[in-house]
Parts: structure tokens; C-alpha cells; sequence
């Protein structure tokens, strides 16, 4: 299984920025999708969820922020972010969350203030 993220970058407080994570060697469509993310200093957390009928659940922090979607026709799962905080920093993977396949390199967001 491969799993490719993009889109992070440098954003300031208050704004947005669009994830995406390509996965191959899975079958993408039967399977829930998660994003996760590793700040400095912390263990890695789960973000937000998505099943493979399309249910989404987040962590506390992100609701009413991000929104996890999916497109089955391009193997592909998308965190939309909004109104970005400092503390959003960190390197965010996705990932099988009843599987975890090889992490990969993840995406880098920085929020500056």
C-alpha cells in the first residue's frame, strides 16, 4: 500500500488549506480513510474519519474546522482545513485506521501567528 499526502504548507492564523492523499495498492472504496497528525513533541493523533459509506467523526479540536472527505473514482481521501490555529502544526498522514499500512512521509502544515 502506498499512500501519498500533499498540500501542506505555510498558512497564517485564521486561514485554510486543502489536504489530499492519493492511495493505491488497497482497495480504496471498501475501506474507512483517517487523517492523522504528529505535532513536535507529541505522539501521532487521529484527526478526522471517514467510512467507507461516507460517516465522518473528528477529534474535538478540528469540529466545525475541517472536513474529511472522499473520492472513490480517484483513490482519493481530502482534509479540508479552515480557520487554522498555531496549534494545528504538524505533520499530518493518512492512513487505514483498522489497518495501518507504512506511514509514508505525511505533509507538513505550519501556522504561523
Amino acid at each position: 500500500v502506498q499512500l501519498q499526502a500533499s498540500g501542506g504548507g505555510l498558512v497564517q492564523v485564521g486561514g485554510s488549506l486543502r489536504l489530499s492523499c492519493v492511495v493505491s495498492g488497497r482497495n480504496f472504496g471498501d475501506n474507512a480513510w483517517a487523517w492523522y497528525r504528529r505535532a513536535p513533541g507529541n505522539q501521532r493523533e487521529l484527526v478526522a474519519l471517514i467510512t467507507n459509506i461516507g460517516s465522518t467523526t473528528y477529534e474535538d479540536s478540528v469540529k466545525g474546522r475541517f472536513a474529511i472527505s472522499r473520492d472513490n473514482a480517484r483513490n482519493t481521501v481530502y482534509l479540508q482545513m479552515s480557520n487554522l490555529r498555531v496549534y494545528d502544526t504538524a505533520v499530518y498522514y493518512c492512513n487505514d485506521p483498522t489497518e495501518n499500512a507504512d506511514w509514508g512521509q505525511g505533509t507538513l502544515v505550519t501556522v504561523s501567528s
